[in-house]
């Protein structure tokens, strides 16, 4: 796990966001969008597979627009479909 995922696990609320993502039409696209994803700061990726993509950020390092721009800079076009407070994890439930 990364230094920074564990920050964001512990003390800052996360967000969470689900994109339908349109264009992806094999694994090769689900790990180009997870490599976007994960590129950017205050980012976990829960889930990604054709079509849609489900992350939890910290809205103080990143934010939905600056997401849905990695993954359209990767080659894909955005949707967002979901956005709500990622639940809390472990012993802070």
């Amino acid at each position: 796990m990364r230094p920074d995922t564990l920050e964001l696990l512990r003390g800052t609320p996360m967000e969470k966001l689900t994109m339908n993502i349109s264009g992806m039409t094999c694994g090769h696209c689900v790990g180009q969008v997870t490599k976007a994803l994960k590129s950017l700061d205050g980012v976990q990726v829960e889930q990604v597979k054709v079509g849609l993509a489900t992350v939890a950020y910290d809205p103080s390092r990143t934010s939905p627009d600056q997401l849905a721009q990695a993954v359209e800079d990767a080659g894909y076009v955005v949707r967002p479909v979901q956005l709500g407070r990622a639940p809390k994890s472990g012993s802070e439930r």
